[in-house]
């Protein structure tokens, strides 16, 4: 019926904020990076210019012909997202007039009144270049999704992803082992698995390249030449036709949210490079070992059954290792998960060894694949604090007083090495996904002055139980060092031997 195309063309929660914005936004990021960095550091949100476009199909904003004209073509399309792809296009055509606007306000009203310049005659390739687009769009934006559209009593799951805190656009694991079984027209992905070493070595997906993100805190060097290969492979396989080829960057961690944090900090490290086409797997190994273990990748049939590797080369020893681990229930059904808990066991200590290798550099290091990395020569290995060891003065019985401005305040650049360890000094954070963190309370931009008078960049972020303190690294934008931490029921008092000059106002009241 006429009711049902209309209720099913329109998207829900059209308001300031809504999912819908937040969705767009992640398209618009998705295709165009570097145009969405403009505006998020002009703090323009998809809902300031859009609103109009999403609630009246763009007739607010288009002549009646040209939106009766759109309104013919948009409704035999039957196709609720295509609304994302056309305001992408529209937004595209308009970039290179608005990153040459400097105010906020103009920007907007340039955004806004963008559709006015169409005519019946360009309609044609506004469809067309949305069709492209939406081929070059991973398939889950639409599939996680489809609730934007149809009743308003249809309720949100609760697996549904909040889209306002997504880094990137989030793929789904399905999409990820059946897009590489495409036609080279698809989209097909480059994996990148972030986890640590010693996971990644206990299973990983066969097509999966290895990038280790501790290694962007503690190797920065390393790093850049991890990046560098992953590019380089990218390239090769794409030249090569491999069925690990893809033009799309999918980035996947462990699935749990406290050792997926390095992986953030990569991922926010590649969308400030400007990267197009970076996506995140929905849910990490975990979601992709529940999927196989849902679909039965030991049947016979299972194009995935090849998948699955471990160090040891293949899927099958990790199959073959776990003949105790059969079901009880008579069902005979197999738990993936269980399988490679067991060979990570079973391997524990020939992983370990090698591991301790990599760490120490005492021999060849892990071989992470095909492509090796210089690795630095061993140096001095670090040992660990003896009892009999008197570094720096004691602290026993003296209460913690945190001090602003002390005149005897040590300068933290001053204090030698080997009194203050190298996490504390030197550890480096990305700032945006520290401020981001669920239990920061408060963030205070300032800056840390010196007795030198020298000034220096800084947050502070304000947790319910601690207070840091990060100083921006000038070198690297967007990263910091943390500077301090202090537990709040540790500060018995504050104080200050600067001058202070407070001025208040006073009014007379009749």
């Amino acid at each position: 019926s006429c009711y049902r195309v209309i209720l099913f063309t329109f998207c829900r929660d059209c308001v300031a904020k809504g999912r819908p914005f937040h969705l767009f936004r992640l398209l618009l990021q998705y295709h165009e990076p570097e145009f969405c960095s403009f505006l998020d550091t002009k703090k323009i949100t998809p809902d300031s210019y859009a609103i109009s476009w999403v609630g009246s199909l763009f007739s607010s904003s288009c002549l009646p012909e040209v939106s009766q004209a759109l309104w013919d073509v948009y409704l035999q399309q039957a196709d609720p997202f295509l609304i994302f792809f056309l305001m992408l296009i529209i937004l595209v055509n308009a970039k290179y007039v608005t990153v040459q606007t400097v105010h906020k306000e103009e920007i907007i009203s340039k955004l806004k009144h963008s559709p006015e310049s169409l005519d019946v005659e360009d309609l044609d390739d506004l469809f067309s270049l949305a069709q492209y687009y939406n081929s070059k769009t991973p398939l889950s934006l639409r599939k996680e999704n489809h609730n934007l559209f149809g009743s308003s009593l249809v309720a949100l799951k609760e697996e549904d992803m909040d889209l306002s805190q997504a880094l990137c656009l989030p793929v789904s694991v399905p999409e990820i082992l059946q897009a590489n079984q495409l036609q080279p027209e698809g989209v097909r992905f480059f994996v990148v698995d972030c986890r640590p070493a010693e996971q990644y070595n206990a299973g990983h997906l066969s097509t999966a390249f290895h990038l280790d993100s501790d290694l962007m805190l503690h190797n920065p060097s390393e790093f850049a030449l991890s990046v560098k290969s992953l590019l380089e492979a990218q390239k090769q396989s794409l030249e090569s036709g491999s069925v690990a080829s893809g033009e799309h960057l999918c980035f996947m961690g462990s699935g749990r949210e406290e050792e997926d944090m390095y992986m953030n900090m990569v991922l926010a490290h590649f969308l400030q490079k400007n990267k197009e086409f970076v996506s995140i797997a929905k849910g990490g190994f975990m979601a992709l070992q529940q999927h196989l273990a849902d679909i039965n990748v030991e049947g016979p049939d299972n194009v995935y059954v090849h998948w699955i590797v471990s160090t040891s080369g293949s899927y099958s020893s990790l199959s073959s290792a776990d003949g105790e681990l059969n079901s009880t229930d008579g069902k005979g059904v197999k738990s993936l998960v269980n399988k490679m808990t067991f060979a990570l066991k079973s391997k524990s200590v020939n992983v370990k060894e090698k591991v301790i290798s990599f760490i120490e550099n005492t021999s060849t290091p892990v071989e992470r694949m095909s492509f090796n990395l210089p690795w630095p020569d061993k140096g001095i290995l670090d040992r660990h604090i003896s009892s009999s060891d008197r570094v720096g003065r004691p602290y026993r019985g003296v209460k913690p007083v945190f001090s602003i401005g002390d005149e005897e305040e040590y300068d933290t650049d001053e204090i030698d090495s080997s009194s203050i360890s190298d996490d504390d000094r030197k550890e480096i954070v990305n700032i945006q996904t520290w401020i981001n963190k669920p239990d920061v309370k408060h963030h205070i931009p300032c800056n840390e002055v010196k007795e030198t008078g020298h000034m220096f960049p800084s947050h502070l972020l304000i947790t319910a139980t601690h207070m840091y303190c990060l100083r921006e690294i000038a070198a690297r934008k967007g990263f910091a060092y943390i500077q301090a931490r202090q537990a709040l029921n540790s500060v018995v008092k504050i104080t200050s031997k600067k001058n202070l000059t407070v001025h208040i106002d006073i009014c007379t009241l009749d």
